[in-house]
């Protein structure tokens, strides 16, 4: 019997959150063996695109079925994992994947992108409410009149992003590359901070680095210099080019220069770094906590990474990764929704919703705390590490998606005269990036 054809599309090599979720999908469906599956990979942005590592035997699998030439027939279902924008209805089948939205709401180009699918897949139930609970007027692009109610029309189901628990794991078997990059601090403890730096003025950008830098130095301003924790910031603008690294440092000294030599040790760890150089930066015996001020996510995986080490995770009370950081276990700080600064906003990003800050009073306090009583934290934080693993994992993501394509499939009809578009040949032949020293910022 003929397999089902099946082409899934997406940032499948690049370093980048679509591109992770990418891999984990193709993963999922090719660890079936029961269906004939092709990839289109595209970039994603300025990221690297050289995350398929030759001695990871399911990475081996994908490329294996990348596709080199034109895909000349029509699959029985089409998986896109991108922004809705960039749907295209090319299947007999097709299934829209996206991260959504880190805001209150989506634009109109999003739900238009999504209503050309038969399936939308979102990662988080704050997601899903972006799609869902909103709409706008429809207008003609010829008369410009109003011609009805434009809103979400096809079934939308929330898949979480699984994690691979045989990559990320509680280990003390720390890769080298990180034990050489972090043997210069003297700190005992380090909270740790990954994610990129993205466009917005202080306080404005949607992790809230400059923030969060800030709310550190004055937690830990007034204390002993031999008793100050450190704060690792693993952030790029995402090129990871000597330009942004240098930029990234001068962002970091323009906040830290008012402390002087009040000024708490800060670090920047700016570079590329594989699945399991990550795995041992997150259980790095120096690093004893996560924290985020993120604005809105729209799942949030570092969060999610990181907890499986037992270690504390402290983050906004607010978006994606609210769905699996359970707040009996973790620090969930509190704040207020407020308006998208125009700084911040974009094509994606609409300044007309809002997201989330966190009250910065609060959050400093919350930083002195978790080190003054570390040990009580690192119980409650122990149980999210069993809480992920029963309910977060890869393969129970795997099997709840395989359902969502067979459940596809059920209704897929025999003889449809769509034709799949030309193939777009994309280089995929990126060098590996060194991992530049850390850097610590002086003020």
């Amino acid at each position: 019997m003929t397999k089902p054809f099946i082409v899934i599309q997406g940032p499948v090599a690049t370093r980048s959150g679509y591109g992770n979720h990418t891999r984990d999908l193709a993963t999922a469906l090719i660890c079936q063996d029961k269906y004939d599956i092709q990839i289109i990979s595209l970039p994603w942005g300025t990221t690297p695109m050289n995350a398929l590592e030759s001695d990871n035997p399911d990475h081996i699998e994908i490329g294996k079925r990348i596709a080199r030439q034109n895909i000349d027939r029509q699959p029985d279902v089409f998986i896109q994992v991108s922004v809705p924008n960039e749907f295209q209805k090319v299947g007999k089948y097709n299934i829209g994947v996206t991260a959504g939205i880190e805001t209150t709401a989506v634009n109109h180009e999003f739900i238009q992108g999504a209503n050309k699918m038969d399936l939308l897949v979102v990662t988080s139930e704050h997601s899903k409410k972006g799609f869902t609970d909103i709409s706008y007027d429809a207008i003609d692009n010829k008369t410009k009149q109003k011609t009805g109610v434009l809103k979400l029309e096809v079934p939308v189901k929330v898949l979480f992003e699984g994690l691979d628990l045989s990559m990320y794991c509680k280990t003390s078997d720390i890769e080298p590359t990180i034990v050489n990059e972090l043997k210069d601090i003297k700190n005992d403890f380090c909270y740790l901070f990954v994610g990129h730096w993205l466009k917005g003025d202080m306080g404005q950008d949607r992790k809230d680095i400059g923030m969060m830098i800030k709310a550190f130095c004055e937690a830990f301003k007034k204390k002993a210099t031999k008793n100050k924790p450190a704060l690792i910031l693993k952030t790029s603008h995402a090129t990871f080019s000597i330009k942004d690294r240098d930029a990234i440092t001068d962002k970091i000294q323009q906040i830290v220069a008012q402390y002087g030599d009040k000024m708490p040790e800060i670090y920047l760890l700016h570079g590329d770094l594989s699945d399991k150089e990550m795995n041992s930066l997150y259980n790095h015996p120096k690093v004893k906590a996560m924290v985020s001020f993120t604005k809105g996510e729209g799942f949030g995986r570092p969060l999610l990474e990181f907890s499986i080490t037992g270690k504390p995770v402290i983050a906004s009370n607010w978006s994606g990764h609210v769905d699996f950081l359970n707040p009996d276990y973790c620090v969930m700080l509190p704040g207020n929704l407020t308006d998208v600064h125009s700084s911040a906003a974009d094509k994606m990003i609409m300044k007309e919703t809002k997201w989330f800050t966190v009250d910065y009073g609060v959050a400093a306090a919350t930083l002195q705390d978790v080190v003054k009583n570390y040990k009580t934290y690192l119980t409650r934080s122990r149980k999210q590490t069993q809480y992920v693993k029963d309910n977060f994992s890869l393969e129970r993501m795997s099997e709840i998606f395989k359902n969502i394509v067979d459940e596809g499939l059920k209704g897929v009809p025999q003889q449809v005269g769509l034709k799949l578009p030309k193939l777009k040949k994309v280089n995929t032949k990126s060098p590996k990036l060194n991992l530049p020293k850390l850097k610590k910022i002086e003020s």
